[in-house]
C-alpha cells in the first residue's frame, strides 16, 4: 500500500507532460520504448504452456470480476474449472457481500453480460489448451485491493468497483488495458504458431473490451475521465517504465484519449515482470489483486 500511494502522488504529477508528449509526436522515442519493452519481454527462458498459464492467472481474475459483476457468482459457482494439476484446489476470492453491480443502463448491463462470457470462455479455452498443466487459480482480491487503490488515489476512504456503473466502468478500466499490453508483450515469446495465432485473437477482444469501457468512461464525464487519468499514470509508474499509458479525456487540440496508444498509434507492449509489478501493486511475491501471488513458472 505504500508503494502505490508513492506511486499515486507522483503520477498526479505526470499525467498532463505524459499526455502532452504523446501527442506532440515523439516517434522514435516511442520506437524505443516499445523495442526495450519487448526486448525485456524476451530476456527470460520459458516455454509456452508458462506464457499460457501466466495469461491464464491474468483471465481467472477478469473473469472473476465481470461475472460477480453481472451475476453475483464466481465462475466455479457456474460450473467453470478452477482446480490445478492432480486435483489442486484453487484459490478463494475476496469480494463483498451481494456483489452484483446494480445497473441502472440496459445497454451498459448488456455489454457487461457480453464481456464476463467472453472471459469465462478465455478460461475455458486457455485451460482446455494447457490440459493438465494447466494451473489452479490463484487467490483473488477484489476488496482490499481497490481500497488501497483508492486511498492512494485520493478517491476516497474506499473503492467499490460494484457499487455503481461509473464503479463498474473504472474497476474494468485496470483491468483491461494491462490485459491489452500483457497479451502484446508475450506474444513474441510464443514459439508454437498455433498458440500465437489464438494469443493474437485473444489480443484482439481484449483490445474490444478495452475501447468499449474507455469510450464509456469518456462518455460519463470529466469525474470518471480524471479517475482513468490517475490509473493510468499509477500503471505507468508501477510497472517501471513511466510509459506513455494515458487516461480517458480530451487532449489540448480537442480529440479524445479514447485509444491507449503510442506516439506511432500502436499498442505498446508489457513484459510479464512489468504486468506483475501492476497487478501486485508494486509488491514483489504478491500483493494487491493477487495477494498471494500467481500460480505457475511466471511469477
Amino acid at each position: 500500500m505504500e508503494t502505490m500511494e508513492r506511486v499515486m502522488d507522483t503520477a498526479a504529477e505526470k499525467i498532463s507532460s505524459r499526455r502532452a508528449a504523446l501527442l506532440l509526436g515523439g516517434s522514435a522515442l516511442a520506437g524505443l520504448a516499445l523495442m526495450g519493452s519487448r526486448a525485456q519481454a524476451q530476456s527470460a527462458t520459458v516455454t509456452d504452456a508458462d506464457i499460457l498459464n501466466f495469461a491464464l492467472n491474468l483471465e481467472y481474475l477478469e473473469a472473476q470480476f465481470y461475472t460477480l459483476a453481472t451475476t453475483g457468482k464466481t465462475i466455479d459457482q457456474l460450473g467453470i474449472g478452477i482446480t490445478g494439476p492432480n486435483g489442486q484446489a484453487g484459490g478463494t476470492v475476496t469480494v463483498k457481500a451481494n456483489a452484483m453491480v446494480p445497473f441502472t443502463t440496459p445497454l451498459l448491463q448488456q455489454y457487461a453480460m457480453e464481456t464476463a462470457t467472453e472471459e469465462q470462455n478465455h478460461v475455458k479455452f486457455l485451460r482446455a489448451a494447457l490440459g493438465s498443466s494447466a494451473v489452479a487459480m490463484p487467490n483473488i482480491d477484489l476488496m482490499n485491493s481497490f481500497n488501497a487503490l483508492a486511498v492512494a488515489a485520493g478517491l476516497g476512504a474506499s473503492f467499490d468497483p460494484f457499487a455503481s456503473e461509473t464503479n463498474f466502468l473504472l474497476g474494468a478500466f485496470i483491468f483491461e488495458d494491462v490485459g491489452v499490453t500483457a497479451y502484446n508483450g508475450a506474444a513474441g515469446l510464443l514459439s508454437n504458431p498455433t498458440y500465437l495465432d489464438k494469443a493474437a485473437g485473444i489480443l484482439a477482444v481484449e483490445a474490444y473490451h478495452a475501447g468499449s469501457i474507455r469510450t464509456r468512461i469518456y462518455a460519463a464525464g470529466s469525474v470518471a475521465q480524471a479517475a482513468s487519468a490517475k490509473i493510468a499514470a499509477a500503471r505507468a509508474l508501477l510497472d517501471g517504465t513511466n510509459n506513455d499509458d494515458i487516461g480517458v479525456g480530451t487532449a489540448s487540440g480537442g480529440a479524445a484519449t479514447v485509444v491507449d496508444a503510442d506516439a506511432n498509434a500502436m499498442v505498446f507492449s508489457r513484459s510479464t515482470s512489468q504486468v506483475l509489478k501492476i497487478v501486485y501493486g508494486g509488491g514483489i511475491t504478491g500483493g494487491a489483486f493477487f495477494p498471494n501471488g500467481l500460480n505457475g513458472t511466471i511469477k
